[in-house]
């Protein structure tokens, strides 16, 4: 049930992970934690076969988990590379927590990023401040054998200039052979660059060179090298030196000069003594020269970077000299930075003390090549490189890291090997400077490990060199076939002929441990507490500007997770693993490695990124080893949830081919768990194709499109929900491919994944269906979609409408009653787009909806308007219109329009559902239609009611009526009326109408509003109500129009979701101005002026409602015309404007209001009669449904969460609720024995509550009471302390009250669920607030019941609950008892009651999750099992109570027994196994009663109370004279204490 369970199996995934992988690899992964497998857990099967959700419903935030969604166990790694297990721990959540999923805290929203997160910095560096070098300029002025005058050398001195002694050959042949040679030393840091040796220039030659050098790097930046060992200093005043045409005088050239000629961007060195004043001068004059161009021309041209951006090396400060240590060469900076193995060796020669045996010489002949890795030199090199990258990553910040070491190979060679230069060179007291400056790393911790690895080296080194028969002789001056191929340099070649002789074995070089021993470290830093969160400090992630800068985004977690905490510092070995890429022994463990710290977090990512992982994780998308899919795959899927433009570089590079195939894969075999790494796979090629037309057709093309159909029906939930976002994201505006998956029957397919048992495959078949209809999938907001199905060449005309239209109604059918708010808010962006298509037919059905609702209002006030002479308009308008067509269209448009008034009719209801953001969304789209029917011609017809005040209906007056003892609440007259609105998230802008209007509003304003009622909508539209921002939770909201402004004091404003985003979007008032998602505030849209809408036209009419019915059907065909006719011009995404639509006429077609056809705002389609002037063009809805999936990616898979890490506070809160509950079950089990035989009369508390408290409900475990009174106010008490913890609003209508009261999820905390009378179930969490887990919170909501009956003494809604299998039984004034699963959030039987009289009580065997027990108001009592069909449900019926059956209760001690109490105060005793006849009736009040119940522990029954689940305590409510009070009472400590204050009877 809990992780615990779940380790082994997760073990065994790790090894099935790795299969296929060599000897060698599984010995390497062996230290490592679990693979991508085990990135999350797998989904529990659903009775069906099918996984339901199990990572994507992970408790986010809470204390509670299901243990069917639970992660698996993450193991931990010990040191010895053992996995180990969390077997033995306690397993802190043992319930099932049910409404506790990530969808239940966001509902689909994306999480916001914490406000102390930061933009991170591009890890492909900023483009403003780029450089990429094209071209090099080598200058040279050393005039051999002449000394500059201010220099004085000592004797001996350094004289190698190059690895060469110039001394040994005349001067021009060593200018030639330190030329060529400073040549090769550069081309060996980066090839591609064209290197220039210019040897000892005169002024000329240096300005023509550096010109030519700018010309040929066009916009690229330019290397200039200057080597003035053979001239003077710098000059304080900026001026370096060269020579003139004759050698005979130093000429100086000025720094300024010198930027003319170059141009930016450059590459400065700078090899010389007193190099820092062409430092600080060139910094000076670049500062200079740049304000300038700035104050004359407004900033640099396009392309051209500033002076500033340039990038400097010097050797020195401005006061010091060049060391002349004779052991070193003259040029020991550039050695530095274009030969550091070299240098580095002999720096080690002359600060350590060497191995026994090991001879300088013997240092000078290493063997090997620097290119090859298997060399002694190579290996050498290699750690070079990975040490001095880690030095940098470890002290520079990021922005200087990605400048200077992660976009240009020889500008990030050049500065790695700066930082052995300014090592060697503070030894020999010169200090090197750079531009930008660089803080100190010549005493980093990291040089001790070089130092170790050379040791290392160098001890192998007599062997080594006695096996391979190199010649131990030192080369003193390079002879001509050296010259410019190896110069002088540490290392030969090795001679392999000569390896080996006489039989000899070739030794065998023992690799370095050096990057073994950096992965062990880096593993050590993951399992133990890598992962954890710390507080700010030296030993956390630095903010933003520091080092590693870049805050995490997603850290944070929702409740009660502190929001203080941030990651810990990332380990120093992490560019270490990047190299450790390149080595086939250990490549496989660092990318495990690797994607267990990708897996921490965004953050993380970014980091890796940074580093410069991506050419090296792309390169091994070309690999063809099967044992790095796995990983491979997990990492890529987190780099594209973080950083989505690699889509670019996947499809340039053919990367995306490398997750088709292995999507595509015909047999699992190929790769372990391959359900879950297809998922994986399938959103990497979702997010290639979003918002990117290449990347669609590519995986199209790899008939990506095809695996996903097929694989939308697998087993796995996750697999199935990625399949379809991916086909979502393949044919997102792409007309192509829509047409090719109709020919498929995609949409159909999706149509049936509607009733999928995962919520998340619900939803994801929703956004498919939204993007296939036109719906925009794009990440960018701006991009609003349209243009429906788009053209569909191949169908015929009324063949695409139909298929459009039974794609909205299919889904509006299976998702109009799903418990889900998530899906019905997917569901209404397909409605939005299909509203946005087709307009005119759904102002038809408000015209049609509005009509019929004025004749109900009318009949139902007894009065009679003229204007309703003709109360068969609407038929008669429908009947005319379809005589103009034959009796096959005649069907068929008919069968059309009554689905056009099917999802009509549910839009109303969801306008007003109970969950906000669904009824937000609903408002926009049923406003947007009403405002089109207000600019229709309707409203000029003469029979049209339009432009007046709707009529009041009769009202039923009065709270709740109280029968006796008993208190009931009367039904409501249908079950869609009378549902009062819930409010709006957001503040609905005000509106300004015309006269006409302002008359309308006032007549409306105090009108009852119906649940499907037009003229709620109407009266929401005209006058414009305001609602209260996040912050006003219980603010009355004003009625703004031109006459009046009322208050609406009654309107409920029940507790806002977790994450409320939706936003009201007005037809009429200008768009908002944007705010991100984490903006709690909405501000209101500015009011246009009278001028911005026009009045109604009121030219004479000669039309008939049939003619407005006609033209509009046409004008939405003629619209799809258009659409079909733009085939030639492939559609894709535009970005929509939000002003009105720009009208462009096009001819004068006549039209009955007196319009002209115009253009939309797609440019693409003709308007007319459907879209009034100045209506904004606020449709299709977008989703962010994808976003939100994304972020599973985006989550750590490969830990426990935080409740379930043993010593997490978290997890010891729930390990002392679970020992708690135990003891609290164990003392009322010790209780239960003498409960029967004392007397329950201790008073406990008397809580003072507000109203009439109406329904009650103990928490099993805590001290609390949650209350509801007559109306719908919820007051939460702890009894233990007569404290008041809480108080909110339910936000059921007015006229209703909450009927059933529940508690769920007990033991890890509690849910609140409620019942009121109109049908909704409702879900609160946080309602304990000294639990600190922020404000009360609902959790979802949705119809329990749809068919209410009209009853005047109903019993409501009422429920019962069953926590061990999550059932939701719900039932009332109904004819059927539903049963909810909340797992799966869908609605199960519908089971017949058989009877006409309302449910009065029901209950759950708690020994069977299929039985139950429902009484009824006719005093029949029934046993239904729900595992028959709906009809034959019931087995057994006892009916001899002749009254209202109160309550029904399972015996609490004696199986198979039933009690059931009725008004008249008659108790019944019922057996199962017996006759239909009671065994025994009990007369507990004869007067009669008013509520009833048994204790769940005790054999005790008791009229008037309820008592508690657990403890020997009751409650009871009664009004005192002053107020309304609770009574709570308990057994006491002594049997003859005090009074029998109640009726109690033992059994």
């Amino acid at each position: 049930m809990g992780s615990a369970r779940m380790a082994s199996d997760s073990e065994t995934r790790l090894v099935a992970c790795l299969k296929g992988s060599s000897s060698t690899n599984l010995e390497q992964v062996q230290y490592l934690a679990p693979g991508p497998r085990d990135s999350w857990g797998k989904g529990s099967r659903s009775r069906n076969g099918q996984s339901t959700p199990s990572e994507t419903d992970r408790d986010y935030g809470s204390t509670s988990r299901d243990h069917s969604k639970a992660r698996e166990s993450r193991r931990t790694t010990s040191l010895d590379g053992r996995l180990g297990s969390v077997e033995t721990l306690p397993d802190a959540t043992p319930s099932i927590p049910y409404w506790s999923a990530k969808r239940h805290l966001t509902c689909g929203n994306p999480t916001p990023d914490p406000p102390w997160s930061s933009k991170p910095i591009p890890w492909r560096g900023s483009p403003p401040g780029r450089i990429r070098t094209a071209h090099a300029a080598l200058v040279l002025c050393l005039n051999i054998d002449v000394d500059p005058p201010d220099i004085i050398k000592t004797n001996p001195c350094a004289v190698l200039e190059c690895w060469v002694d110039p001394h040994t050959m005349p001067s021009h042949k060593a200018l030639e052979a330190i030329g060529s040679n400073l040549h090769h030393q550069f081309e060996g840091l980066s090839a591609k660059v064209g290197y220039k040796p210019i040897l000892d220039p005169s002024q000329d030659d240096l300005k023509r060179f550096c010109q030519t050098s700018r010309r040929q790097a066009k916009e690229e930046a330019v290397l200039f090298y200057y080597n003035g060992h053979g001239v003077p200093k710098p000059t304080a005043s900026g001026e370096l030196w060269c020579f003139n045409r004759d050698y005979t005088q130093y000429i100086p050239v000025s720094l300024q000069d010198l930027q003319g000629w170059l141009g930016s961007p450059c590459v400065y060195i700078w090899d010389c003594s007193a190099a820092g004043h062409l430092l600080n001068n060139f910094i000076l004059f670049a500062e200079r020269r740049d304000h300038e161009v700035n104050m004359m021309h407004g900033g640099y041209a396009d392309g051209t970077q500033p002076l500033m951006n340039s990038i400097q090396l010097a050797a020195c400060a401005a006061n010091e000299q060049l060391p002349s240590c004779p052991e070193l060469p003259a040029d020991v900076f550039t050695s530095c930075l274009t030969s550091p193995i070299d240098i580095a060796l002999r720096h080690y020669l002359l600060n350590h003390q060497l191995p026994n045996s090991v001879t300088p010489d013997m240092v000078l002949q290493l063997p090997g090549d620097l290119k090859d890795r298997r060399t002694p030199l190579g290996e050498l090199n290699w750690i070079f490189t990975a040490i001095t990258d880690t030095i940098a990553w470890t002290t520079f910040s990021r922005e200087i890291f990605t400048r200077l070491y992660r976009c240009d190979l020889l500008i990030a060679s050049l500065f790695r090997n700066f930082l052995l230069a300014e090592r060697i060179m503070k030894d020999h007291h010169c200090t090197p400077h750079t531009y930008p400056s660089l803080p100190p790393t010549n005493t980093h911790p990291l040089w001790a490990t070089w130092d170790l690895a050379v040791d290392t080296c160098l001890r192998q080194l007599p062997e080594l060199l006695a096996k391979t028969g190199t010649n131990l002789d030192v080369v003193g001056a390079p002879t001509p076939q050296t010259i410019g191929a190896r110069p002088g340099r540490v290392g030969g070649r090795q001679d392999r002929s000569a390896s080996a002789k006489n039989g000899e074995q070739q030794y065998q070089y023992v690799r370095n441990r050096f990057f073994a021993d950096q992965l062990t470290a880096f593993e050590v830093w993951i399992s133990r507490g890598g992962s954890a969160l710390t507080k700010k400090g030296p030993m956390s992630l630095p903010p933003a500007g520091d080092r590693y800068s870049g805050a995490p985004e997603t850290v944070a977690q929702q409740g009660g997770t502190d929001q203080h905490l941030v990651p810990r510092k990332p380990p120093d070995q992490l560019p270490i693993v990047l190299q450790v890429l390149l080595s086939q022994p250990h490549r496989l463990r660092a990318l495990i490695l690797l994607s267990q710290f990708v897996d921490l977090g965004p953050w993380a990512v970014h980091l890796v990124l940074t580093i410069g992982i991506f050419p090296y994780i792309s390169k091994l998308l070309q690999a063809p080893s099967l044992d790095l899919r796995p990983v491979l795959i997990f990492i890529w899927a987190r780099i594209l949830a973080v950083d989505s433009t690699v889509q670019v570089d996947l499809i340039n590079t053919q990367g995306y081919k490398y997750f088709a195939g292995v999507l595509g894969a015909k047999s699992d075999d190929v790769l372990p768990n391959s359900s879950e790494h297809k998922a994986m796979c399938s959103f990497i090629l979702a997010a290639i194709s979003r918002d990117y037309p290449l990347g669609q057709h590519a995986c199209w093309n790899e008939r990506v499109f095809d695996n996903c159909y097929e694989r939308l029906e697998e087993p796995d939930f996750l697999l199935r929900q990625w399949t379809a976002l991916c086909i979502a994201q393949i044919w997102d505006a792409n007309d192509e491919i829509k047409v090719y998956g109709v020919d498929l029957a995609t949409q159909d397919k999706l149509v049936a994944l509607l009733s999928d048992d995962a919520t998340e495959v619900r939803a994801a078949a929703l956004y498919a269906l939204g993007t296939f209809l036109g719906a925009s999938g794009s990440e960018f907001p701006d991009r609003t979609g349209g243009g429906g199905s788009g053209t569909m060449y191949q169908l015929e005309e009324r063949v695409h409408f139909r298929m459009e239209v039974a794609v909205a109604t299919g889904a509006t059918i299976s998702i109009k009653d799903d418990a889900s708010p998530m899906c019905r808010k997917e569901l209404l962006v397909v409605i939005s787009c299909l509203v946005k298509e087709w307009r005119g037919f759904f102002v038809i059905c408000a015209w049609l909806y509005w009509e019929e609702d004025r004749k109900w209002r009318a009949s139902t006030s007894g009065q009679y308007h003229s204007h309703l002479h003709d109360e068969d308009e609407t038929n008669q308008a429908i009947g005319e219109w379809l005589d103009n067509f034959n009796d096959e269209e005649r069907d068929e448009n008919r069968v059309l329009l009554s689905s056009f008034f099917t999802i009509f009719v549910v839009l109303l209801d969801l306008s007003v559902d109970a969950y906000q953001e669904v009824a937000t969304n609903a408002q926009t789209i049923v406003d947007y239609i009403m405002a089109l029917l207000l600019e229709s011609p309707f409203t000029r017809l003469d029979s049209s009611s339009l432009n007046v005040p709707p009529t009041v209906p009769v009202e039923r007056k009065g709270s709740p009526q109280m029968s006796g003892s008993r208190a009931r609440v009367p039904s409501l007259p249908s079950s869609s009326s009378n549902l009062l609105p819930p409010p709006s998230p957001g503040i609905r802008p005000s509106m300004s109408r015309s006269d006409t209007m302002n008359t309308l509003t006032s007549g409306v304003s105090n009108t009852l509003r119906r649940t499907s009622s037009f003229a709620n909508a109407l009266k929401t539209l005209a006058g414009g109500i305001a609602f209260p921002s996040s912050e006003d939770g219980r603010a009355s909201p004003i009625v703004t129009s031109a006459s009046s402004t009322l208050h609406i004091n009654d309107v409920s404003r029940p507790p806002s979701p977790n994450l409320n985003f939706a936003q009201y979007t007005s037809p009429y008032s200008r768009p908002p101005t944007p705010q991100g998602p984490s903006s709690s505030r909405r501000s209101l849209s500015p009011k246009p002026s009278n001028q911005d809408i026009p009045e109604p036209s009121h030219a004479p009419t000669d039309f008939l409602p049939c003619d407005v019915i006609e033209a509009l059907v046409e004008e939405d065909i003629e619209r799809l015309r258009s659409r079909r006719r733009s085939s030639g011009n492939p559609r894709r995404h535009h970005g929509h404007g939000h002003g009105g639509h720009h009208r462009d006429h096009h001819g004068s077609i006549p039209s009955p209001n007196g319009s002209t056809f115009s253009i939309d705002s797609t440019n693409s389609v003709i308007l007319g009669l459907g879209t009034g002037t100045g209506i904004r063009d606020v449709l299709p809805l977008k989703s962010t449904y994808f976003d939100w999936c994304m972020e599973y990616f985006k989550e750590p898979q490969m830990r426990q969460a935080e409740p379930d890490e043993p010593g997490s506070i978290q997890y010891n809160y729930q390990v002392w609720r679970q020992q708690r509950n135990e003891q609290s079950a164990a003392e009322t089990l010790r209780h239960s024995a003498t409960a029967e035989e004392r007397r329950w009369d201790r008073p406990v508390a008397t809580l003072q509550v507000s109203g009439h408290p109406l329904t009650m409900a103990f928490h099993s475990y805590d001290p609390h009471l949650v209350v509801a009174n007559e109306t719908d106010m919820i007051s939460v008490w702890d009894w233990s302390q007569k404290k008041h913890l809480n108080y909110f609003c339910n936000g059921n209508p007015k006229g209703t009250s909450i009927t059933s009261l529940h508690i769920i999820n007990e033991e890890v905390g509690g849910i609140i669920v409620t019942a009121s009378a109109e049908g909704t179930i409702r879900l609160y969490r946080n309602y304990d607030p000294t639990l600190e887990q922020g404000p009360v919170q609902m959790v979802s909501a949705f119809r329990g019941l749809n068919e209410v009956i009209q009853l005047r003494q109903g019993s409501g809604v009422v429920t019962d609950w069953k926590q061990s299998s999550g059932h939701l039984l719900v039932g009332g004034d109904s004819r059927v008892i539903r049963s909810w699963d909340a797992q799966t959030e869908n609605p199960g039987k519908d089971l017949d009651t058989g009877s006409e009289s309302p449910v009065t009580a029901i209950v759950s065997d708690s020994l069977s999750d299929q039985t139950f027990i429902a009484s009824f108001a006719n005093g029949g009592v029934k046993v239904f099992d729900r595992r028959l069909d709906e009809e034959d449900a019931i087995v057994r019926t006892y009916s001899e109570h002749t009254s209202w059956v109160q309550n029904v209760r399972w015996h609490p001690t004696a199986r198979g027994q039933l009690l059931s109490a009725s008004l008249d105060g008659q108790v019944k005793i019922w057996d199962l196994r017996g006759s239909d006849n009671a065994v025994d009736t009990i007369d507990l009040l004869p007067d009669g009663l008013s509520a009833f119940d048994a204790h769940s522990s005790s054999a005790v029954f008791a009229a008037s109370l309820v008592f508690h689940p657990m403890e020997m305590l009751y409650g009871l409510g009664e009004p005192d004279g002053t107020g309304n009070k609770i009574l709570i009472y308990s057994i006491p400590h002594s049997s003859n204490h005090g009074l029998q204050t109640m009726k109690k009877y033992s059994l």
